[in-house]
């Protein structure tokens, strides 16, 4: 078979294995966005540990890192890409706000415009999202032509970041009387202009990665909680 199937890859296979479950679940007539969340967070766990996992097989020929480089960008565009874009989809769909203008002639013109503005919203997204990581893997491979080792810094903000940005908007939506709707594809707009924004992050070392992971656990824990005592 083509590919390469080792302990390398498993991860990156298991988040796009969660992230299509998730794009599954959110288009679907009964999918909830919380679910899709959950899927979100556990793709963000996957991707906290991948290149860490790969980069301990020493012996790894240059195709097997090359392969590893592009299915990595292949994955977190379904992952951190496609997948927030269809819990936005599934949010539209139980959105309280959109959900009252669907009554008469005048409302329903309103609604269509406003579905209109916020699925531009979830495209450009999208588009942004392949762009940095297309832009990624060509800087990549000159960089580490040039350099080697792993890379210390990130230009732009990381398509990543979304496994934890999304589910901290959907939070709110327990804290707050408002419809978080409006929050959401507002937040789906700035994170595609700063994914493509030239500002510099430090990347972050191993004890910033289990802050990252803390604080994804924390998120996953409270929409868990949340969701528990909405429907109780």
């Amino acid at each position: 078979m083509l590919g390469f199937y080792d302990y390398t890859v498993v991860l990156t296979y298991l988040s796009l294995i969660s992230a299509s479950t998730g794009i599954i679940v959110s288009l679907s007539g009964h999918g909830h966005p919380y679910i899709g969340i959950f899927f979100l967070l556990f793709c963000g766990l996957c991707d906290a540990f991948d290149g860490r996992v790969a980069r301990r097989k020493k012996n790894r020929t240059k195709l097997e890192e090359n392969f590893g480089i592009q299915i990595d960008s292949l994955s977190d565009l379904v992952a951190f890409g496609i997948l927030p874009a269809c819990i936005g989809n599934a949010l539209m769909r139980v959105s309280p706000m959109i959900k009252q203008l669907a009554f008469d002639s005048d409302s329903r013109i309103q609604r269509g415009i406003i579905v209109g503005v916020y699925c531009a919203a979830l495209i450009s997204y999208c588009l942004a999202a392949m762009i940095r990581l297309a832009y990624f893997n060509v800087t990549e491979e000159e960089r580490r032509e040039k350099e080697g080792g792993a890379r210390k810094f990130y230009t732009g903000l990381p398509v990543t970041s979304a496994a934890l940005i999304f589910p901290f908007i959907m939070l709110l939506q327990f804290i707050t009387p408002f419809d978080v709707t409006p929050a959401y594809f507002l937040t789906a707009l700035v994170t595609g202009i700063a994914f493509l924004s030239p500002f510099r992050i430090k990347k972050p070392g191993f004890g910033g990665i289990l802050i990252l992971i803390g604080i994804g656990v924390a998120e996953f824990v409270l929409v868990l909680i949340g969701r528990m005592l909405t429907k109780g």
